[in-house]
C-alpha cells in the first residue's frame, strides 16, 4: 500500500486535504476513442526503434509497481533517451477523481522492452485532483499539455482518450484480481507536436478545463545520474556484447 498527500478542488474552488491510498496502478497505451488516433504516437516512437505490441487489443495495459509513482520536483533517470509522456491520471477510491501525471519512460530501454521501460523511470504526479462527478459535464473541454525546456511538447484534448468511466470499464474486463478501490490508472498519451520524441532536463505538464477557468499544473527537472560517474569508469547503460 502507498499513500499520497493530494488537494482535492471543488467546484468552488476550495481545496481540501486529502490521502490517497494505492494498492494498485496501471498505465494504460493507444486509449484513444477513435483506434487510428494512436497511429501518429507509434509511428513517433517507432523512428526511435519502438515497436508497439499490436498483436495485443487495444487499449493495452502495463501494471506498474507503486515504487514508480513520485511526485518530487526532481526525476533520477540512467540514461540521456528519457522524455515525459501527459497523461489523464484516475484515482478509484470510495470516489472517483481525475488529475494528471507525466509517464517518463527510458526511451533506450523501451526498444527492448515498454513493460520494463516504464518500471525505470518515474510515473511523475500532480498532487492536485478533481472529483470526477464535477468535472464530467465538462470533460471533453479539457486540454492536456506538456513542455520540455519550455518547448511546447504536447497540446491535446481529453476528448481524444477513452473516457475515465470506459477505462475503468476496460480495467474490470481486463484485469483479473482488480481491487474494488484504492487504485490508480495512467490513461495514455498522444503524439507531440513535432512528432519526435523530445529530451531534456526540464519538464512541465497541465490539464486545464477552460470551462471551470482552472488548470492543474507540475513540474520537475531530470538528472542523469550516470553522468556523475566520471568518464572512463562509468558502466554502460547496455551490457558489452563482447565475451
Amino acid at each position: 500500500m502507498k499513500q499520497i498527500d493530494v488537494k482535492i478542488q471543488d467546484l468552488d474552488g476550495n481545496f481540501h486535504s486529502r490521502n490517497f491510498q494505492i494498492e494498485r496502478m496501471y498505465n494504460f497505451g493507444s486509449a484513444t476513442r477513435d483506434p487510428n488516433a494512436a497511429i501518429a504516437h507509434q509511428e513517433e516512437v517507432a523512428k526511435s526503434g519502438i515497436f508497439i505490441a499490436s498483436n495485443v487489443p487495444a487499449p493495452r495495459i502495463y501494471p506498474i509497481g507503486l515504487h514508480a509513482l513520485d511526485t518530487q520536483s526532481t526525476v533520477f533517470v540512467q540514461s540521456e533517451k528519457t522524455s515525459g509522456e501527459v497523461e489523464i491520471v484516475i484515482h478509484v477510491g470510495k470516489e472517483i477523481h481525475v488529475g494528471v501525471g507525466s509517464d517518463h519512460t527510458d526511451r533506450a530501454l523501451e526498444t527492448v522492452s515498454i513493460p520494463g521501460s516504464k518500471q525505470a523511470c518515474v510515473n511523475h504526479l500532480a498532487t492536485v485532483f478533481w472529483p470526477w462527478e464535477e468535472i464530467a459535464e465538462t470533460w471533453d473541454d479539457c486540454i492536456l499539455r506538456s513542455w520540455v525546456n519550455d518547448r511546447l511538447y504536447q497540446e491535446v484534448g481529453v476528448d481524444k482518450f477513452l473516457s475515465p468511466p470506459d477505462i475503468l470499464a476496460v480495467l474490470k474486463e481486463r484485469v483479473t484480481n482488480l481491487p474494488k478501490q484504492n487504485f490508480m490508472v495512467y490513461c495514455g498519451t498522444y503524439v507531440s507536436v513535432d512528432k519526435a520524441l523530445g529530451y531534456g532536463n526540464d519538464w512541465r505538464y497541465q490539464l486545464a478545463a477552460p470551462q471551470l477557468n482552472r488548470q492543474i499544473d507540475a513540474q520537475y527537472d531530470v538528472v542523469d545520474i550516470l553522468d556523475e560517474v566520471k568518464t572512463g569508469f562509468r558502466v554502460p547503460f547496455f551490457n558489452p556484447q563482447d565475451r
